[in-house]
């Protein structure tokens, strides 16, 4: 059983800087997608950044966060940088699977900026 696991919320002036990680456990698992998303409350998910197996990448904030995909240690990191409240979500990181066709998710990690 695949299990995701991010870290690195927490609570930040506007302004300041985060950094998120999603690491995973477990498996077996081959990595066809892994990236970030995120939910406001009352709101749908949101694509942030999403790595695919063939080297390619989607990034929906490109210029407002970095985004970084470790294919050997199949971890994504997104840094945030001089954050806004409009950040404030929770950020899930989902992991689709190529082989078996699934797609797994973390419980989240909650970003609150404060104005």
């Amino acid at each position: 059983q695949v299990q995701l696991v991010e870290s690195g919320g927490g609570l930040v002036q506007s302004g300041g800087s985060l950094t998120l990680i999603c690491s995973v456990s477990g498996g077996p698992f081959t990595v066809y997608a892994m990236g970030w998303y995120r939910q406001r409350p009352g709101e749908q998910y949101e694509s942030v950044a999403v790595a695919f197996s063939d080297g390619s990448t989607v990034e929906s904030l490109k210029g407002r966060f970095n985004f970084f995909f470790d294919n050997v240690k199949n971890t994504v990191t997104l840094q945030m940088n001089n954050l806004k409240p409009d950040a404030s979500a929770t950020y899930l990181c989902p992991l689709a699977d190529r082989d078996y066709g699934s797609v797994s998710w973390g419980k989240g990690t909650l970003v609150t900026v404060r104005s």
